[in-house]
């Protein structure tokens, strides 16, 4: 800015910042445009901060625990050859592992107390393909699981029902075996052989996972799988292996990536995401406006200073630069202040969480709502960059007008009423 500007005009806009006591007013309205930058831009800053780690921490879990491209059966007897395909697709560039896949829906019963669930059948050495599961059990847990085709189960399922692990859980399937009286729904109890925490409530609540084998005879499937989960590694670059992965597989079998599988999910965060950037963007609009209310004021009361500057010389581009540096000083301070709040509050989000919870006695990031059980913070340096431009940006536009103004008053008609 000094580059533009002489060392007078940014004396005269310095002076012209510091208002007198006859313009307490003024100073009053460009102290709320001030502030009202500062939270804007802090606020902006902040909320899409808490999207990016949302969006992040969301689908880090969801890829930590579904494959990247899954394969599917369109004609619903699943995959009877698994084993061969597996194998033919792991060969392929840049595909980490493919794991055979039983699911299925169940009610999960204990102590009076019945839950909805679904059952993931897989082999115990898959397990470590799913990371954030795999971290989440020990060693006895993944032996009772490969030795005693024993079941995993989430914390808050093991909290609702009150199973630890070494106990049993009933398991009720809609698919039952026919009899005299019907089809009768299938019930066995099972050994819970751990419990894991992935930190996403949907998967803590209402997936259980078994032993592949255990689980095809369990839900009727002994010589075939639902589905067979590919882990790839590069997951945004998906199109590329699910295309390939298509490309070798017969009409009854069908691939659908990540992004296909969650993708009025994501489309839903995209729309948010993009719709408060657009709502809290108006609280530095609303603050720009100020500022020129604020500049309009402070020219009509310096008519006789710009009247002065005139006859003295100054020419019509020095009076719009004073008053231009005066307007957008506001902006880019108030900028550069809301900017470090925003990432300050970022860095600490989840010790204000805590302290305003404590201070409120309310949960305001319920997990049951948001899937996570913590309040994720991911900084973008190219949106706090855009969202920097764009408040300075604004500013030197809210100061243009009022700017302008003073350059068109006439020496002449200003000092003939002083």
């Amino acid at each position: 800015m000094a580059l533009f500007f002489s060392p007078v005009e940014r004396m005269l806009a310095l002076r012209y910042m510091r208002a007198r006591r006859a313009e307490g007013f003024i100073s009053v309205i460009a102290w709320f445009s001030l502030a009202g930058i500062t939270l804007g831009v802090a606020t902006l800053i902040i909320v899409m901060s808490v999207m990016n780690g949302f969006r992040a921490e969301l689908v880090d879990r969801i890829l930590g625990l579904n494959g990247h491209v899954a394969i599917y059966s369109t004609e619903g007897n699943g995959i009877t050859n698994y084993d061969d395909l597996a194998l033919s697709i792991t060969e392929m560039p840049g595909v980490i592992a493919v794991t055979p896949q039983i699911e299925g829906q169940v009610m999960a019963t204990k102590n009076a107390v019945s839950l909805g669930a679904v059952i993931r059948g897989v082999r115990w050495s898959d397990l470590a393909a799913r990371k954030p599961l795999w971290d989440s059990l020990d060693d006895k847990a993944i032996a009772s699981f490969r030795d005693d085709g024993g079941v995993l189960i989430g914390k808050t399922m093991a909290f609702k029902t009150g199973i630890t692990p070494g106990g049993t859980i009933t398991l009720t399937t809609a698919r039952g075996k026919a009899t005299a009286f019907g089809t009768l729904p299938t019930r066995r109890s099972f050994k819970v052989a751990g419990i894991f925490d992935v930190g996403m409530h949907e998967y803590d609540t209402s997936f259980i996972f078994m032993p592949l084998d255990v689980a095809g005879d369990f839900l009727g499937l002994p010589t075939s799988v639902s589905g067979l989960e590919i882990y790839v590694d590069d997951p945004q670059n998906i199109a590329f292996y699910r295309e390939t992965i298509t490309s070798t597989l017969t009409k009854n079998l069908r691939a659908f990536d990540w992004l296909d599988r969650n993708k009025s999910f994501l489309n839903a965060l995209a729309v948010e995401r993009n719709v408060m950037f657009l709502i809290l963007t108006l609280i530095i609009l609303v603050a720009a406006f100020n500022i020129v209310s604020s500049m309009i004021m402070l020219v009509r009361s310096k008519n006789a200073d710009i009247a002065v500057l005139r006859t003295m010389g100054a020419s019509g581009g020095s009076i719009l630069r004073v008053f231009l540096m005066t307007g957008a000083s506001i902006g880019v301070v108030g900028t550069a202040i809301g900017s470090v709040l925003g990432m300050l509050f970022c860095w600490k989000i989840d010790a204000i969480k805590e302290f305003l919870e404590g201070l409120t006695g309310s949960e305001l990031f319920a997990a049951e709502i948001y899937f996570l059980s913590n309040l994720p913070a991911k900084v973008d340096p190219q949106e706090v960059l855009m969202v920097i431009i764009m408040a300075i940006s604004l500013s030197f536009i809210a100061s243009l007008y009022p700017a302008w103004r003073a350059t068109r008053i006439a020496p002449a008609e200003a000092l003939r009423y002083e």
